[in-house]
């Protein structure tokens, strides 16, 4: 079935139908939240993302399962196998799953034609936005699914297309996300997830996501998801921009410079001449390949099955 891509100028309606000029000013500073067509599209219909499932590269999708144990919440990794889309679909409805379909753009052209035409018209909307490396992902996840606390490096920003979730964003700043944490994940030792504390919620900003609303917030902000007890579909996208680049360069360069050498820099600033020394430092040890003994290696330990109450079922550990 051929949906086709959505199209903003053969339609004549904006994907952000609500936007304020104000919030140009807003973006990527502060949170806001919108109101989006993506659903629009056709692209996000349980028959379409079943087909999409079903030739899905598995180097670019993760499925996922969170369960307590001892007081800490254990992120799980695992693999589709031979279940389809289908079947795969309703194993998450049905039970305590996961999955994000990373880089969607890279496998379905509709995709690439959607995330461009949602870049489009937020550079269209704030004077001077230039953003590069965009990037779409596609979660579906079982009601009352739970991501734990953590945070992205690129910007963020969540589209709701089914369900409903809380979506909990929290400062980006010590003491939630300290600056070695933060460079830690950056330079692959860590995954993404952070250390959390109840008494963090009295601090954070909470916003409940329905169908068709989105939310995108300050680079880095901590956060964590709560799913309503529904089936959630959403989309992700993530951007880079001179100022992000820039970022990232210096807490990795900050974070090489801490764990390498023993300093311990001062400052995460973008600002003045400072990003371009560590810029030079983070492009030579990547080039040199002298951080990737210290990625994280994943582990596989289950699989879907439709038929389970949870979802899934048990396989013997192996390498992803």
């Amino acid at each position: 079935m051929d949906t086709g891509a959505f199209n903003v100028q053969a339609s004549d309606k904006k994907l952000l139908s609500d936007w304020q000029p104000h919030y140009k000013d807003l973006f990527g500073k502060y949170t806001i939240k919108l109101q989006h067509r993506l659903k629009d599209s056709g692209l996000f219909s349980e028959e379409v993302l079943g087909e999409l499932i079903e030739t899905y590269p598995r180097a670019l999708y993760n499925l996922n399962t969170a369960g307590a144990e001892k007081g800490k919440l254990n992120w799980r990794e695992g693999y589709l196998a031979d279940t389809s889309g289908k079947d795969l679909i309703k194993a998450i409805k049905n039970g305590h799953l996961w999955l994000n379909l990373r880089r969607v753009m890279d496998v379905d052209k509709r995709y690439a034609d959607l995330l461009q035409q949602i870049f489009d018209e937020f550079e269209d909307k704030v004077p001077g936005l230039h953003t590069f490396k965009q990037n779409m992902g596609i979660l579906i996840s079982s009601p009352n699914m739970t991501v734990p606390y953590h945070c992205d490096i690129p910007g963020q920003a969540l589209w709701q297309i089914e369900g409903r979730k809380k979506v909990y964003i929290y400062p980006n700043r010590a003491p939630f996300l300290p600056h070695e944490t933060l460079e830690g994940i950056i330079l692959g030792e860590t995954e993404e997830e952070l250390s959390y504390h109840e008494w963090y919620d009295d601090h954070a900003e909470i916003h409940v996501l329905s169908p068709g609303e989105m939310a995108l917030w300050d680079l880095n902000a901590p956060h964590r998801v709560v799913n309503e007890d529904c089936l959630n579909i959403s989309v992700t996208t993530e951007h880079y921009t001179s100022d992000i680049r820039k970022s990232y360069a210096v807490n990795y360069a900050n974070g090489v410079l801490r764990r390498r050498f023993g300093l311990s820099p001062a400052t995460n600033s973008i600002g003045g001449l400072m990003p371009y020394p560590k810029a030079a430092l983070t492009l030579l040890w990547k080039k040199l390949g002298l951080n990737k003994k210290h990625e994280v290696v994943k582990m596989v330990s289950f699989k879907p099955d439709p038929k389970a109450d949870i979802g899934y079922v048990d396989v013997e550990p192996f390498v992803r």
